[in-house]
């Protein structure tokens, strides 16, 4: 190759080279998350299609909050359809306490051990190692607002839990959610990263922190 062309080969500079090299770190941290930035809620993107709606960061640390209060030290803690809700929890408590993640998305399989695939068709599916009423506390937020899908997704709850329940869904299913699992509704309403057009609530059937000052 000539002098010439060596010219003509096209060379970035080093503003240009530096964004790329920027560019590729952000990429390579997006699908391999460092430990430090792993449980950060949004690292894994909403999936529209199967109903997924982060919680806001307010949200997620309240919940979370409660969920440690109601279980206390070395506390079994399940998150059911609620990775906002575990994320937290693990930003929060990285030691001392128990925490699983049911979910159907297998791209929280990032989580180890603590993931367990879930699909609320099939309600008792899960592996042998889940005993029945294991949990202290069950967090469970149903993707879908009907009737079969909090039914479905109460069988889990109600094989799973020693006693305490704490369910997300939308206002509309509060006849259902009482008559399946006798929670109530609280009056701390949650919030999500995104405006939905159905108004939620929370839904407990222990003495809750969730209706104190809120």
């Amino acid at each position: 190759m000539s002098d010439l062309e060596d010219d003509e080969t096209p060379q970035l500079s080093a503003h240009a080279l530096a964004a790329l090299q920027e560019f590729y770190a952000e990429q390579k941290q997006q699908i391999e998350p460092g430990e430090d930035d792993k449980y950060n809620i949004g690292i894994i993107e909403e999936n529209w299609q199967l109903s997924q709606f982060w919680y806001s960061q307010e949200t997620a640390l309240q919940l979370a909050q409660e969920a440690i209060a109601a279980v206390g030290e070395g506390g079994r803690i399940a998150c059911v359809s609620a990775p906002s809700v575990y994320q937290k929890l693990r930003e929060l408590c990285r030691e001392n306490f128990s925490i699983y993640i049911f979910e159907y998305d297998k791209r929280f399989a990032m989580y180890g051990e603590e993931f367990i695939f879930y699909d609320y068709n099939n309600p008792l599916d899960l592996p042998e190692r889940i005993a029945a009423h294991s949990f202290d506390i069950v967090i469970a937020d149903p993707p879908y607002l009907s009737e079969e899908c909090l039914r479905k997704t109460s069988e889990t709850i109600k094989y799973l839990t020693r006693g305490k329940i704490l369910l997300c869904t939308g206002a509309i299913m509060e006849e259902q959610a009482a008559e399946l699992l006798g929670v109530k509704m609280c009056t701390f309403v949650p919030r999500h990263t995104r405006n939905l057009a159905n108004e939620f609530r929370c839904y407990v059937n222990y003495d809750s922190g969730l209706d104190c000052g809120i």
